[in-house]
């Protein structure tokens, strides 16, 4: 059996290989594509390769589970074609025995897809947002038509909000604008900079222009009374540095993909969330989808193992490669729809990131196990209905 495992594990890379190298050479060709409309004076074509480069982790990340599928699917359907399944099933090998060396199979591409999914694809990314921040002085997500926003409390128990126009990466800022509120929600004062740095927990401001409101201003705007004294002072600084729990790395999580993300980075962001009461839920599904990320190949084999060992008289390997990309695309659909459903119903994290896999799997099992037992099953039914008729 490990002769054959071996034999049926090299068939398996080599056509799950060949198919991911097919996928994410598609989906490079039309981003690359879609890209050039934005070659210019600021990205040049060399930058737009750049920046595709950095894109194959992030597209081997997506790819990989649907690649295994329709790969694994493509082998053992050539096995079964040359009737070297039949020739194991001859011998005495179960089909839940067979399924057992796909597991055993698969365990080395969940090493590797662990490693691609925790520092490979997060270190792509980071460093694709990075460069994106300063050839296009943007990135593709995080941000809204007014910025980027962020909340925290500061040392005097009292609440910070700071907007950001733009990010450039290695914590440097541009266009901030500070919010600053007491402990009551009274506004204290407002600060606009022309530029920013987050460093060692610090936020360094230059040329800043401060408004600060003072305790009376309530009062009168209450009121509706001329006041005795000015309610706000404007004063303009040259500089201005105060403590902030905001991270040049907290700073690149607001605009990347969660489940790109490191796990031990996104723990970081979820406890800032936590902490300054912000909406954290679509990062706890992340983070569970990044753990279950791994064992998803195991789903994906078991898929593919019913497929594979059906034999078909026509249609041939054609017909199995077909209905492993439906499966292969119905299983990313279902992805998507209970993260959809998940977070518009409020499911637990987990729920959400774990019923489409626990789903396939379950469907698969059953699969198997009907065409492990269809025989002996027909054979029951038979010997019932001969049982039943009249003599």
């Amino acid at each position: 059996m490990r002769t054959a495992r071996r034999y049926i594990a090299r068939e398996i890379y080599r056509s799950t290989a060949v198919v991911l190298v097919a996928l994410v050479g598609l989906f490079l060709f039309f981003a690359l594509i879609e890209g050039l409309d934005k070659v210019g004076q600021r990205l040049t074509l060399l930058n737009l390769f750049y920046l595709q480069a950095l894109d194959v982790p992030n597209h081997l990340y997506e790819l990989l589970p649907i690649g295994l599928l329709i790969g694994a699917v493509l082998a053992l359907a050539g096995l079964a074609q040359r009737n070297e399944l039949t020739i194991l099933r001859a011998s005495g090998v179960s089909g839940l025995r067979l399924l057992g060396a796909l597991w055993l199979i698969t365990i080395p591409l969940v090493l590797g897809a662990f490693i691609l999914s925790e520092f490979i694809t997060p270190a792509a990314e980071l460093r694709g947002s990075e460069s994106r921040l300063a050839l296009l002085g943007r990135t593709d997500g995080g941000r809204l038509s007014s910025g980027y926003w962020f909340k925290e409390a500061d040392s005097q128990g009292g609440t910070r909000i700071i907007n950001i126009a733009q990010l450039s990466g290695q914590g440097r800022v541009s266009d901030v604008v500070l919010y600053e509120f007491a402990a009551d929600d009274t506004l204290l004062d407002v600060v606009h900079a022309a530029k920013g740095q987050f460093e060692q927990g610090r936020l360094v401001l230059r040329d800043l222009t401060e408004t600060r409101i003072r305790p009376q201003s309530a009062n009168a705007l209450a009121n509706a009374q001329v006041p005795d004294a000015p309610i706000s002072e404007l004063v303009h600084l040259d500089e201005r540095s105060i403590s902030t729990t905001l991270t040049p790395e907290r700073l690149i999580a607001r605009i990347l993909t969660p489940e790109r993300m490191a796990i031990s980075d996104l723990l970081d962001y979820i406890h800032y969330l936590k902490n300054n009461q912000l909406q954290a839920d679509r990062q706890e599904v992340a983070l569970w989808r990044k753990i279950a990320y791994p064992f998803t190949l195991l789903v994906m084999i078991t898929i593919a193992a019913p497929i594979g060992f059906m034999q078909t008289r026509r249609g041939g390997v054609g017909v199995k490669v077909f209905a492993g990309i439906i499966l292969g695309v119905g299983f990313f659909m279902l992805n998507q729809l209970a993260l959809n459903a998940g977070m518009l119903g409020d499911w637990p994290p987990w729920a959400t990131a774990l019923v489409p896999s626990m789903v396939g799997l379950a469907a698969a099992l059953l699969a198997l196990l009907g065409m492990e037992h269809r025989h002996p099953l027909a054979l029951w039914l038979r010997q019932r209905r001969i049982q039943r008729s009249p003599a």
